[in-house]
């Protein structure tokens, strides 16, 4: 085999590839032993066609696909590995010369990882953190958890206010005729959560049990449904129900129904000491990415848009993913947000074009400062995911190989001594 890399243009190039036609007669012998189990002549059973018969009858072209998917996979594959790149997508294979009696001759257009210059990252300044616990910060933790506990009491007299849980039911009109997606019953929602269209929560406040409104909104400009983006709609709305929040005094009481303290002084004494191990650790992280961030700023590279497009999509799958766990599905999500697919992807553009061009910068460094994953490190990571998996280790490590994940394992655990190395070198301002 005989391979060529020629870059074109940033960090796109072509692999020029030409295979022998010794392992084209090889591939084209494969091709025929696969296709003659499917083909019907008469006179003889299938799979027992001689082959000058097959190809006088059918051609020896009608094997040259199927031939070149035999080859195709382990040429490109062999030539990457001779090229010393490594792709990012998929490539565009453009077929020059397969036939028989000839060499497989074929260009491949890909897309590589960059090439990253690294600029200073040793010895990076960042701001020390405010590891100290205020009052005021006391204070809103308590308020959270007096919400957490608070008791939910029917009201049955008295208007709807912010922060009450309603059960409504409501139908939305563009002028005059309903609209899809604009109807529901029995429909839960808490006054101030901002769930609907902005102006629509406000409206529901000031409702007795059982009133009817008409609320006129105007959905945003950038909702989903082109029908209704921009346009002013009537929802018709009907109370039926509301749930007001009975908030616990902050006392003694509630400290022992929400700990193992006696008293609410003991109580606040033991939030402090863990508001002060979340805020170190919140520091430790927000270290972390703050000289990642400084790190891949004096870095020169240019991030391919597929890159950022393969983790566009990966974020957007998790984001999905949270969505369900929290009973929820892409499509309630659109309608309350006014986003569709595609404005949501293009919000996550921004972080994706982040995460991709510090993993480079951080897989760079790795490189140059020459850190590896040893195999007591794979150890190490493999006994700490048999915790969270409830999994042993050596049945992770054998799933893992058997996946082809455990490259991206020892890679993951390159990246984060590679981070450790800057926090470990860094000045704090």
């Amino acid at each position: 085999m005989k391979a060529n890399w020629e870059k074109i243009e940033n960090n796109v190039g072509v692999l020029d590839v030409e295979i022998e036609a010794e392992q084209v007669a090889q591939a084209l012998d494969k091709a025929f032993r696969k296709v003659v189990q499917k083909v019907n002549v008469p006179g003889f059973r299938k799979g027992k066609v001689p082959r000058t018969i097959f190809e006088a009858r059918f051609g020896v072209e009608s094997l040259y696909q199927d031939a070149i998917d035999i080859l195709l996979p382990e040429a490109y594959t062999n030539a990457v590995n001779e090229a010393g790149i490594e792709p990012v997508s998929r490539p565009d294979v453009d077929v020059e010369q397969f036939a028989k009696g000839q060499s497989f001759k074929f260009k491949a257009k890909v897309t590589v990882k960059p090439e990253v210059k690294l600029g200073e990252y040793k010895g990076l300044e960042v701001s020390a953190p405010e590891l100290e616990v205020s009052e005021d910060e006391i204070t809103k933790e308590l308020e959270r958890l007096q919400q957490r506990h608070a008791e939910l009491v029917v009201i049955d007299e008295g208007p709807a206010q912010q922060g009450d849980l309603t059960v409504i039911d409501f139908e939305g009109f563009l002028d005059g005729v309903p609209f899809d997606g604009g109807k529901g019953d029995n429909y839960s929602l808490e006054l101030g959560s901002g769930s609907f269209i902005p102006g629509f929560e406000d409206q529901v406040v000031g409702l007795n049990i059982a009133e009817e409104k008409d609320i006129e909104v105007t959905f945003p400009e950038s909702y989903h449904a082109e029908n209704l983006a921009g346009k002013p709609v009537v929802f018709k709305v009907k109370l039926h129900e509301i749930k007001r929040k009975n908030l616990p005094e902050l006392d003694d009481e509630f400290a022992k129904d929400v700990s193992e303290f006696d008293t609410l002084d003991e109580y606040k004494q033991d939030l402090t000491s863990k508001l002060s191990e979340r805020k170190a650790k919140d520091a430790e992280s927000s270290k972390e990415s703050a000289v990642v961030d400084k790190a891949s700023e004096n870095a020169e590279l240019e991030v391919p848009d597929v890159m950022i497009e393969s983790e566009v999509e990966q974020m957007f799958k998790d984001f999905e993913n949270r969505l369900r766990q929290q009973g929820m599905n892409l499509e309630l999500y659109f309608q309350f947000s006014g986003q569709d697919e595609a404005a949501l992807k293009e919000q996550m553009k921004g972080d994706a074009q982040k995460r991709v061009r510090n993993n480079l910068v951080l897989e760079a460094i790795a490189k140059a400062e020459n850190l590896e994953a040893t195999e007591a490190d794979l150890d190490e990571e493999l006994e700490n995911l048999s915790k969270v998996y409830n999994r042993s280790a050596d049945e992770l490590r054998s799933i893992f190989a058997a996946n082809g994940y455990l490259e991206n394992l020892q890679a993951d655990l390159k990246v984060r001594k590679a981070v450790k190395l800057l926090v470990d070198s860094s000045k704090t301002a």
